[in-house]
């Protein structure tokens, strides 16, 4: 009897752990949902009052003291533009950075991958006075460019030590038969060898969008005009100095800031299923 219930113990005691660690975390967003729409709760999560008067910055104008706030849908706008751009650009960087790490010999190849690892493990906030001076030099300052620039380069390491590992999946006899059958370097590497790691592509564009859209730091230093913000930083605003802080208003906006990311990995989630870290599932 004693070893029949021993199965069940432990399973109980597992279930009890995830529950007990993910509990504070579904509060948090049942709090930022319930006061999204209510002008009270109680006991943290149960509405009173319910309101669609904390969604309207998405039809009016925001007013908080003597602060008035710009338009949400150009700040939302920007944060698409930042989130795409870096997007594109790093996938696009790491699957020809990560082809010739992984198919490619030439001189200072070990050297480019101990970097490489080096480079995403240093602090990026450590950079920011030389980022400053940098995009100061190029006229990149308090440009959308300017941050998409800076995001790519520090993101990119990683995004290209993670697509090395599926190139060094794909066996050459397939890269092999391409060239055999006339295709150029180029054109194995896109119509043979792209289409065998598209799990690994939907993971570097994955990880890349959720980088984009949830920074802060250097579109807070970096950007100084009102057009060029984004949500992050128009939350950030929001919450000001705390003297006339409107939690609902606050919890709205913190909610339409997740909406995106949501329905990101919705649409996404089936191949972010498929990747298996360094290669791909059978």
């Amino acid at each position: 009897m004693k070893h029949r219930l021993m199965p069940f113990i432990s399973k109980a005691l597992i279930y009890i752990f995830l529950i007990l660690t993910t509990l504070p975390i579904i509060i948090a967003y049942l709090w930022l949902f319930t006061s999204s729409f209510s002008k009270q709760v109680t006991f943290g999560i149960i509405p009173k009052n319910f309101t669609i008067t904390n969604w309207r910055f998405l039809w009016d104008e925001i007013k908080l003291g003597l602060t008035v706030f710009e338009s949400i849908w150009p700040i939302t706008f920007n944060s698409i533009l930042l989130a795409g751009s870096v997007t594109i650009l790093e996938v696009i960087i790491s699957l020809m950075a990560g082809f010739a790490l992984s198919r490619l010999d030439f001189w200072g190849k070990d050297f480019i991958m101990k970097c490489t690892i080096i480079l995403h493990a240093f602090p990026g906030v450590a950079l920011l006075i030389a980022l400053y001076y940098v995009l100061n030099f190029a006229s990149l300052i308090d440009s959308i460019i300017g941050v998409v620039l800076v995001k790519v380069a520090l993101e990119l390491p990683m995004a290209t030590w993670m697509i090395k590992g599926f190139f060094d999946e794909i066996p050459w006899d397939i890269e092999w038969a391409a060239y055999i059958d006339g295709c150029t370097k180029f054109q194995a590497w896109y119509k043979i060898i792209l289409p065998h790691i598209k799990p690994g592509i939907a993971a570097v564009a994955i990880f890349a969008f959720l980088a984009g859209w949830s920074e802060f730091i250097y579109s807070y230093i970096f950007l100084f005009s009102s057009k060029n913000y984004t949500l992050s930083v128009f939350i950030k605003n929001l919450i000001g100095d705390f003297r006339f802080l409107d939690y609902g208003l606050l919890s709205a906006a913190g909610l339409f800031y997740l909406i995106p990311v949501i329905v990101f990995f919705l649409i996404s989630q089936k191949s972010l299923m498929k990747v298996q870290f360094g290669g791909i599932k059978g």
